[in-house]
């Protein structure tokens, strides 16, 4: 095991220390050692709160009543959604004290070598968040100070990506602060857009149609909070051990429940006075003045909350891949590449990729999430530091074969079930638009997983 262990050194370096330590963090996915953990759990509510305080999540809400979904049933889809798409991220979460780990170099043990695969993809989802988000972001940057669009899109990537570069502290700090700073901002925004005279939708498709609708939100909703698993261990592997495992999961559905919640109820009630899904609708409908200016804020603060997590995630998950980089490199390299793909989303149809974005970058994560979570319940006990310090260097990692192959064909199996614009899949269309594809490739990745597991023990044994 010495090759594993001088090949993850590479991925080691300067860590944190302290609450407030904003020392430049160059440790990579190498296990956080025991030793060297600190940290308050009530932190874990703040970083899942504060990214999703962005106007992104508000025009996800205005889909329920483009999908011909009222007040009412609109708001259960999304609350229905939001808590089971957010339960694996509060469970995985908890991984983080046991292990030291990042999440998607965790996910190296069930997968293997063939973690290229759902590495690769996590490295390109937060590139594409970072796009998604980052457009409104830019947008009212540009607004704000009068400065051209790209000018804008760049000061916001320019400024998320040196608190990713910094890190772990930087970014769990950011989070806090933010938090006080987006609830008082929001909730201003909030008075305001629903102090004009908006009408409540009314359902307007019934029957089965209303049933396809309501499902369709409902996984537009779960595809938020689920997109944030394989984020999940990555904000909780510096806490200590005896973190209390309950209280991170709770913390942690409730910072994203409540996020979701209120943003998504924001679009859900004033759809009918956002119809301009741009920053400068929104600074339009504030009335502009100090409440448009306010709203511009919100935005620009918010865009930058949230897509400092995509591009540290992004950095620790293109490590994952084998790639001796060191992490500040590869953050910076996320925020780069972003800036191409916003200036791609601003030159289109904005609300069509917007519906794509949401759901294509979510789907792989659903066999993603059973594939590792039968592998943490199953084999709980290669979940130590001191083994995952030996058991994670590329080199000697095993083809990872059954992980792979439940993950493709998971996925192949989705395809029937999506529905989104570029892709509607005959059980969608028959079920009136209805997308259950998360929920097929959970199970049909756990059915499939579980049993290749096994023989592949049968054949070769447990690990050593």
């Amino acid at each position: 095991m010495a090759g594993a262990i001088d090949e993850l050194s590479v991925f080691e370096g300067v860590r944190p220390t302290r609450t407030g330590d904003l020392a430049l963090e160059s440790q990579g996915i190498a296990p956080i050692p025991a030793n060297a953990r600190y940290g308050g759990v009530a932190r874990m509510f703040t970083v899942w709160f504060t990214p999703n305080m962005e106007l992104s999540g508000v025009f996800a809400g205005t889909l329920a009543v483009l999908f011909g979904l009222g007040f009412w049933t609109g708001l259960a889809a999304i609350a229905a959604g939001t808590i089971v798409g957010s339960l694996p991220v509060a469970a995985m979460c908890t991984w983080g004290p046991r292990t030291g780990t990042g999440q998607v170099p965790l996910a190296r043990l069930p997968f293997g070598k063939s973690i290229v695969l759902p590495g690769t993809i996590q490295w390109l989802s937060s590139i594409a968040w970072d796009a998604l988000v980052g457009l409104f972001g830019g947008q009212a940057a540009a607004l704000l100070l009068h400065i051209p669009f790209w000018a804008g899109a760049a000061l916001v990537l320019a400024v998320e990506g040196l608190v990713s570069v910094y890190g772990y502290e930087f970014v769990q700090r950011l989070q806090s602060w933010g938090s006080a700073v987006l609830i008082a901002l929001f909730a201003v925004l909030t008075v305001r857009i629903l102090g004009h005279h908006i009408a409540l939708p009314v359902d307007t498709v019934h029957g089965a149609a209303l049933a396809g609708a309501f499902t369709l939100m409902m996984t537009i909703a779960l595809s938020q909070g689920i997109s944030w698993a394989t984020y999940a261990s990555d904000y909780s592997r510096y806490l200590p051990t005896r973190t209390s495992r309950p209280a991170i999961f709770w913390l942690t559905l409730g910072g994203l429940v409540a996020s979701y919640l209120w943003v998504e109820t924001i679009g859900l009630a004033a759809a009918s006075v956002l119809g301009n899904q741009t920053a400068a609708g929104v600074r339009t409908l504030m009335g502009g003045g100090t409440l448009g200016v306010l709203a511009l804020v919100a935005i620009v603060f918010g865009a930058i909350t949230s897509n400092t997590m995509n591009d540290y995630t992004g950095s620790l998950a293109f490590q994952a891949l084998g790639v001796r980089l060191r992490r500040p490199v590869t953050a910076a390299l996320v925020a780069v590449i972003a800036f191409a793909a916003i200036i791609w989303m601003q030159a289109g149809d904005t609300a069509g990729r917007f519906e794509n974005i949401l759901l294509f970058i979510g789907y792989w994560i659903a066999p993603f999430c059973a594939i590792v979570m039968i592998d943490w319940i199953a084999s709980r006990d290669r979940y130590e530091p001191s083994y995952l310090r030996s058991a994670l260097g590329f080199a000697g990692l095993r083809s990872g074969w059954p992980a792979l192959t439940a993950f493709v064909v998971a996925f192949a199996a989705m395809v029937p079930f999506m529905n989104t614009s570029v892709i509607e899949g005959p059980v969608a269309a028959a079920l009136h638009g209805a997308d259950l594809a998360f929920y097929v490739g959970f199970a049909v990745a756990a059915a499939l997983y579980y049993p290749l597991r096994r023989v592949t023990l049968r054949r070769s044994g447990p690990p050593a």
